[in-house]
């Protein structure tokens, strides 16, 4: 009898401290986005100590397996020197920081991209807003891959966020992503992967020089695996800057690799062939590389490589049409408010 009521005791303490610790994290002060009720708790990283967590990863942690219900971490502006996974149970995450210049997460590691990522997502239904995800692994030293991002979940939408590295920034790994007034920096293939993504009012910054004296950079290497796939990398009025002498759009890791430049504006540092075949040297002809109504000085397409695509009207649709390509099911449109598009 004294270990049954022991064990109910223990219990009503169990929910008396959850309950605690939720209305905790409502009371501390918030200065995130306001979402209309639309999300059912607020978990506040503080670097300081001022809030739920210190660190970014024991906040995802704290998130129920298989959760099916908005949950907002607000990460306060800092230098969060970690590492973060969100595994592929943690679902329905909005991590938000409060700018993307003044909330960072970073790790310093490179190698073998799975390992050395900062930030890696595997789950879906997630949004970031407001935060940048850097590595700062010494490109000096050793010029390898050194991932600021992985995302390999489905419904993965991005505003407002940085991602800053040299090689392999972005790895847009696979599922339907959707990034909006982003600034992406590399310098290497820093938007890689066989993800199925819309970048929008971006800015790409080609910069560090690091490539062996060739003063090259390249921006993207997208990987879809077949001429079916509905993977591609689609930017959408766009900002191509950079400080390397000679940037190529992208070179093709795959024979089928796809990437449109829609309406953005590209400098004069974008090398006049525009593309390289890389993997596909000889298999061109399935190469889906395409640009169409850019503008700037390196828009000039007149020294282009010969395979570069010309779209048609409905081709060029199909890809830049956001609810034709990633958005036929209207996930982006759930997204909570202010978030959705």
């Amino acid at each position: 009898m004294a270990s049954v009521i022991i064990i109910i005791y223990e219990i009503i303490l169990s929910i008396i401290y959850l309950f605690y610790v939720c209305n905790y994290a409502f009371s501390l002060h918030y200065s995130g986005g306001n979402y209309h009720g639309q999300i059912t708790s607020i978990i506040i990283v503080d670097k300081f100590g001022n809030g739920n967590f210190t660190k970014v990863q024991d906040a995802v942690n704290s998130v129920p397996v298989n959760n099916y219900l908005w949950i907002c971490i607000h990460v306060r502006a800092g230098i969060y020197n970690e590492k973060v996974t969100i595994s592929k149970e943690k679902r329905y995450i909005i991590l938000e920081g409060e700018g993307r210049r003044i909330t960072v997460i970073q790790s310093a590691d490179g190698g073998e991209f799975l390992k050395t990522s900062t930030f890696s997502l595997f789950a879906s239904n997630f949004v970031a807003r407001k935060i940048t995800f850097k590595n700062i692994h010494d490109h000096q030293m050793s010029l390898r891959p050194a991932p600021a991002a992985i995302i390999s979940g489905d419904k993965a939408a991005f505003f407002e966020c940085g991602f800053m590295s040299v090689q392999d920034t972005l790895t847009d790994s696979l599922g339907r992503h959707y990034f909006e007034s982003c600034y992406i920096q590399g310098a290497v293939d820093f938007i890689w992967g066989d993800g199925q993504s819309i970048y929008r009012r971006c800015t790409i910054n080609v910069t560090y020089e690091v490539t062996k004296g060739n003063d090259v950079g390249y921006i993207t290497a997208q990987a879809r695996h077949g001429a079916k796939s509905k993977s591609g990398f689609v930017f959408v009025e766009c900002s191509i800057v950079g400080t390397i002498g000679s940037i190529y759009l992208g070179r093709a890791y795959t024979i089928h690799s796809r990437v449109l430049f829609y309406k953005s504006r590209l400098e004069g540092r974008i090398a006049p062939q525009g593309w390289l075949p890389w993997y596909s040297a000889g298999k061109v002809n399935d190469v889906v590389f395409a640009e169409e109504g850019c503008r700037g000085d390196g828009a000039n397409r007149s020294k282009r490589v010969r395979w570069e695509k010309r779209l048609s009207n409905k081709e060029v649709e199909s890809l830049v049409n956001v609810d034709v390509f990633i958005n036929n099911d209207g996930w982006l449109n759930k997204l909570p408010t202010p978030l959705h598009t």
